[in-house]
């Protein structure tokens, strides 16, 4: 807008009727159409600076308004270039951490793989000491090298704090509780028991050996007490001789018959020069069996004594008490050697193979 002044008003009327007028009344009208212009004049004019006034501050506020349309486009440019730059930073942030977990997985399979094979190489080592601790317990016949390895292993997965080899642990105090109420058998008693037998098999009366009985009977007669000798000493010559003479045929003649039950009727036809050989393979049987004992093969053991327990029942006779005192040192080795098979670790050796395959 300009600030020039409106045109001033002009009024084109048309001519009055030249009528008698006074002329204080025209100057009336006069003085008033002149204020009424200068009223609009002024009027006009407060309404032409009103909206000067009003253009200069629509002028500043459309001003303000564009420097904060370029200030806001600024900033949204730099929020825009921030926002790349953050969503980049974190791309890259994104990719590290998978990288970082990547690494700490295969670290952690790298650590499972190193601690399992740490167990695996501690589970083959204990189960390699406990099988040569069951060789020494069996060749001395001592439980200790059993006990001492089992105690050891128990100590060694203590000190590895593994939680999957818990089970092999409690296995192992399940047999070492097993073995610490287990007994031990006297084997050099057994053996010296076995020597004893080998020495009396030569005086064991055999089932055949009739004749032989008669005359230990009859030299256990002449064996008579000191007082029966002095009575004897005493009596006539003549009587004495006729007392011996009767004897003797009383002995004879009880030779002569024999009643017997025969449970074996070939230990009766047994021949006198085969006694030596049948005492012999007795001897040799009781002396497998010591061999047996002394290699911890309490089956073969079992097996040589029951063979010699069978011989001794069926070619000796069994109303002597040589032979009923050696059947019973039999029995009673025999029953020794079934107490004297040392404890197996089943439960240990099952556990220590679940272990190493990975269950």
């Amino acid at each position: 807008m300009s600030n020039e002044s409106p045109p001033e008003l002009t009024a084109s009327a048309p001519p009055a009727p030249r009528t008698p007028t006074p002329s204080s009344g025209s100057g009336a009208a006069l003085f008033t159409l002149s204020v009424i212009s200068m009223a609009a004049l002024v009027g006009s004019a407060l309404l032409w600076q009103r909206l000067s006034s009003i253009q200069e501050q629509l002028a500043r506020q459309t001003a303000d308004s564009g420097a904060q349309a370029i200030e806001a486009r600024a900033l949204a440019q730099q929020a825009q270039d921030l926002a790349r730059d953050t969503s980049a930073r974190l791309a890259v942030a994104e990719a590290r951490v998978g990288e970082v977990a990547l690494q700490r997985s295969q670290l952690e399979e790298l650590m499972q793989s190193l601690s399992r094979s740490r167990d695996e190489n501690l589970v083959v080592d204990i189960d390699a000491g406990l099988r040569l601790a069951q060789q020494q317990a069996q060749l001395t016949g001592s439980l200790q090298p059993l006990v001492a390895a089992l105690r050891s292993a128990s100590q060694r997965i203590e000190r590895a704090a593994q939680p999957r080899l818990a089970p092999v642990q409690r296995a192992m105090g399940q047999d070492l509780e097993r073995l610490e109420h287990a007994s031990v058998t006297d084997t050099a008693g057994l053996l010296g028991r076995l020597d004893d037998l080998v020495r009396q098999v030569d005086d064991l009366p055999l089932v055949s050996g009739v004749a032989q009985a008669a005359a230990m009977r009859h030299q256990a007669g002449n064996g008579q007490p000191a007082a029966a000798a002095a009575a004897a000493a005493s009596e006539p010559r003549w009587q004495a001789a006729l007392r011996r003479t009767w004897e003797g045929v009383r002995d004879e003649t009880r030779g002569l018959v024999r009643v017997s039950r025969i449970d074996h009727p070939d230990a009766m036809l047994l021949a006198p020069d085969q006694a030596f050989f049948l005492r012999e393979n007795l001897k040799l049987k009781l002396l497998n069996a010591r061999l047996a004992l002394l290699a911890r093969r309490m089956d073969s053991a079992r097996t040589d004594l029951a063979a010699a327990t069978a011989a001794l029942n069926k070619y000796f006779d069994p109303a002597s008490r040589r032979t009923q005192n050696a059947a019973t040192a039999l029995q009673q080795l025999q029953s020794h050697t079934k107490a004297a098979e040392t404890p197996q670790l089943d439960d240990t050796f099952a556990a220590l193979a679940t272990a190493a395959a990975g269950r």
